[in-house]
């Protein structure tokens, strides 16, 4: 059922009204019927609607003895504990790598051991888990590594280090395949043999599993009566941390995810972990941050570490407890954001004039991209294409490194893992979403070929299905600060509980303009006297900017987006941040 007879919008998709159960369709929810209607909506089961209402670590968490490995896992950390054994934490060089490191070694300096944080560098080492990375770790002394974000695709690494006479726990989220790497434990909601309750929680971040072994650990240790003397660490301080990595990893925010992102903004609005109180400050926000700004402020600056600076920053800025050093590396990783900004665009810039559109998943590449851009740049074209996109750096060795990002619907990391069994890459891995490989400059060719052959029937499947879906329509009027209010009620939003997106109209355009990087900002007021401001963000060459900037006063648009609070007057007001438009005349 169309939304306000919208078939073709101008960005040539029909807009549908969002899954509804009966109940919300016939109006009979009650006095917090828009609520509940947000929540039905998203696949919240109807006598889960009050565990749902506000999300608790205690009414989502499931025992972590139901994953595989996880007491063994448990159980080998808890006797480095108590042994005083040199351990070693080896993470991935991205925000959920980044957080589940400094997660996993808070734990274990609250526990008394001081663990050693290892983050690889992405230009000389490359993802994962190394021969040469753990065999050194090795010889300098650890008897435990544990690799987090990383490590399900590490075979040879991995038995480099049991011959060097280490051993290794593998907490990792990523697509396994059949076969298994020789580890002490390897604990991953992804396996294919797991249970299915275990499997259930397969959206879950790496920082997540880290959670949930840090609570074994806890509750192994707690039975040996390690306890008896020493105060138990304080596990929900640092669902901070959680939070940032689920939400800067694009993990579904559903099920036990709703629950570690609502909790720990609370957390992190206490300002309890001094380096992310400074990487707020660094950001500009003056308020208490939400889930947009895990996504679109703290993470980024995280990352751009491990993109285009020292991939270490970010760990040692959530692990300082030096106010100082916060400061300096917080204002360290803002400067290498503003840096990667400039070579993200310079890149695609260039990438945009090799796309094959007539590819179903568009494979695309350059001798000297920057490798710690791509898979923002991976993201940026499949926004603008709709299809899947692989990006992929090649250096000077003929040697390409790829990221590469997917659509709903379309399971990339398992075409990726495909690929490399079929021997078109040298490694890769991932999950539905995104993906990274490392393929040979001359095998190029043949892996675009492969993916476009297997998934070109789910992606057409995928594009056809396409429309934009509607949770309210509203007259001109109606977009207000109190709208915004209620509807935020129902978050956390993000990747898998997307954010309430309204219908409004009809407008006429008062003013159109391009600010910034490409931004259309437009003044619209409606027959019924309502006015707001709408945005649409990097439109300016879209066929939605395009649209708004040639709109001649007389005709009318309905509008559909986001509504958002604009706190830049002096007075509280809602704006819409625009995600299409269509013709209501």
């Amino acid at each position: 059922m169309t939304v306000l007879g919208v078939t073709r919008s101008i960005l040539g998709q029909p807009w549908r009204w969002r899954s509804l159960s009966a109940d919300a369709r016939d109006g009979t929810l009650g006095e917090d019927g828009l609520l509940i209607q947000l929540l039905l909506s998203r696949g919240c089961p109807p006598d889960e609607i009050e565990a749902h209402r506000t999300p608790s670590i205690r009414g989502f968490m499931p025992d972590p003895s139901i994953f595989r490995d996880m007491d063994r896992a448990a159980a080998r950390l808890a006797d480095a504990v108590q042994a005083g054994e040199q351990v070693a934490i080896f993470g991935d060089y991205d925000v959920d790598g980044a957080t589940s490191t400094a997660l996993m070694v808070r734990v274990l300096a609250d526990l008394g051991l001081a663990a050693r944080p290892y983050i690889p560098d992405r230009l000389l080492e490359g993802y994962g888990p190394t021969c040469a990375a753990l065999c050194r770790l090795a010889a300098e002394g650890a008897t435990l590594i544990v690799t987090v974000d990383c490590g399900a695709q590490a075979f040879d690494a991995l038995d480099a280090a049991r011959d060097a006479g280490v051993e290794v726990v593998v907490v990792d989220h990523h697509k396994c395949a059949t076969a298994l790497p020789h580890a002490h434990a390897l604990v991953n909601p992804n396996r294919l043999d797991e249970a299915a309750e275990a499997a259930a929680h397969g959206h879950l971040a790496a920082v997540g599993m880290c959670f949930l072994l840090a609570a074994a650990l806890v509750r192994t240790l707690e039975a040996r009566g390690y306890f008896a003397d020493r105060a138990k660490p304080k596990l929900l301080d640092l669902l901070d941390l959680v939070a940032l990595g689920t939400v800067a990893d694009v993990a579904q925010l559903r099920g036990l995810n709703r629950a570690f992102v609502t909790q720990g903004l609370k957390v992190m609005a206490g300002r309890r972990n001094i380096g992310l109180s400074a990487l707020i400050e660094a950001s500009r926000l003056t308020r208490a941050p939400t889930a947009q700004d895990l996504g679109f402020a703290l993470g980024p600056r995280i990352n751009a570490g491990g993109r285009v600076g020292q991939a270490d920053l970010g760990v040692r800025l959530l692990t300082t407890a030096d106010p100082d050093e916060a400061r300096a590396l917080a204002a360290d990783l803002d400067r290498l954001n503003e840096d990667r900004r400039a070579i993200e665009t310079a890149v695609q810039i260039e990438a945009d004039t090799r796309i094959d559109l007539a590819a179903s998943v568009a494979v695309v590449s350059g001798h000297g991209w920057h490798p710690g851009v791509i898979g923002i740049v991976a993201g940026r074209l499949k926004e603008r294409l709709g299809r899947p996109v692989v990006v992929v750096a090649i250096d000077e060795h003929g040697l390409g490194k790829g990221s590469g990002r997917s659509i709903t619907g379309v399971d990339l990391g398992a075409a990726i893992l495909a690929a490399k069994e079929h021997g078109h890459l040298i490694a890769g891995g991932g999950h539905a979403m995104a993906a990274g490989l490392t393929v040979a400059e001359a095998s190029l060719p043949a892996l675009a070929a492969f993916l476009d052959e297997r998934l070109a029937a789910t992606v057409a499947t995928a594009r056809e299905d396409r429309a934009l879906l509607v949770d309210a329509v509203l007259a001109p009027g109606g977009i207000t600060p109190a709208l915004v209010d209620s509807l935020e009620v129902g978050g956390p939003y993000g990747a898998g509980w997307p954010h309430p997106r309204v219908a409004a109209g009809p407008f006429r355009l008062i003013k159109v303009d391009i600010v910034g990087n490409g931004h259309v900002r437009a003044i619209a007021a409606g027959d019924d006297g309502g006015r707001i401001k709408a945005m649409a963000f990097r439109a300016a060459d879209t066929p939605l900017g395009q649209a708004l900037l040639a709109c001649p006063p007389h005709r009318r648009l309905w509008l559909a987006g986001r509504a958002r609070r604009d706190d830049w007057g002096s007075r509280p007001a809602a704006e819409l941040h625009l995600d299409d438009a269509a013709w209501a005349d």
